[in-house]
């Protein structure tokens, strides 16, 4: 089971943009098979840094006027936000250690 919250397109402003601590947003869709294998680290992400961030999933498929709005043309695409802006984007599924080092200055 996810740890990690749906948002939807209804939802993202305030879950995402209007959060009140980063958030790191999984955009995916069902069909991704490296979206399926991204989906843990995330979780463990999620657990390990609850005090200091969010992380969030938006199914592309079920919400393409946000993954519009954010140009999201690959996926998994994981966006870091942070008072409303993108602060960092990585593209594709990566090992936990990325994610942490490359979204260290809002997990350390």
């Amino acid at each position: 089971m996810s740890n990690a919250k749906d948002v939807t397109d209804a939802s993202f402003a305030a879950d995402v943009l209007s959060a009140d601590k980063p958030v790191i947003v999984d955009f995916w869709a069902e069909w991704c098979g490296p979206c399926r294998k991204l989906g843990p680290i995330l979780d463990e992400i999620s657990v390990e840094y609850s005090e200091k961030v969010n992380v969030v999933k938006l199914n592309v498929d079920d919400n393409p006027a946000i993954a519009a709005e954010y140009g999201i043309t690959s996926i998994p695409a994981v966006y870091l936000f942070q008072d409303g802006q993108v602060k960092s984007t990585v593209i594709g599924a990566r090992p936990k250690q990325f994610f942490e080092k490359e979204f260290a200055d809002v997990l350390s």
